[in-house]
């Protein structure tokens, strides 16, 4: 077992691409990749989480993350280290633009987690306040492959070199 994990969840596989991307960037030797759909219980095993999720339909969880809901909410997270990351369309969805990443940053937090990894909003075009920190930050990294996949690589890069500290890497 490795000293972190990544747990995402993914419909069209796009979530999936980011969490490999992620994984490659920290050191793929050095995180454990799970797909939520898979089972998440071993989150219990790690201090250091990333999590990655969807928004689906209108502002939707994605439905894998949703499934595991009643058990991530029975979970407690004090002392753990944990790094959002989100999926979603700006310009189709500008209302609800990753409110799956804000929804799980609730959840999260409600249950004792430290979290790092929060994500400036310059650059975006969206108007949901679920998935901010605050007027200037998201809670994790923001991704819109719809919209802007010219400049996911470099948002990974400059974001895994943010919580590489973090995470003792």
């Amino acid at each position: 077992m490795k000293e972190i994990a990544l747990f995402y969840g993914t419909y069209t596989g796009v979530t999936k691409i980011i969490a490999e991307k992620i994984a490659n960037a920290l050191g793929k030797d050095k995180i454990d990749l799970f797909d939520i759909s898979e089972g998440g219980e071993q989150m219990a095993d790690y201090q250091k989480l990333i999590i990655g999720t969807s928004t689906w339909s209108i502002g939707e969880l994605q439905e894998d993350w949703d499934a595991f809901m009643p058990k991530l909410q029975a979970m407690d997270f004090s002392g753990k280290t944990v790094a959002l990351f989100g999926t979603g369309d700006q310009i189709g969805y500008p209302d609800t633009f990753l409110d799956g990443m804000g929804m799980l940053y609730e959840t999260f937090q409600f249950r004792g987690a430290k979290f790092v990894g929060f994500w400036p909003t310059e650059g975006y075009d969206f108007t949901s306040p679920l998935p901010l920190l605050d007027e200037n930050h998201f809670v994790g990294l923001a991704i819109d492959e719809d919209n802007q996949p010219e400049l996911t690589d470099a948002r990974i890069a400059k974001w895994v070199e943010m919580i590489r500290p973090e995470f003792g890497l």
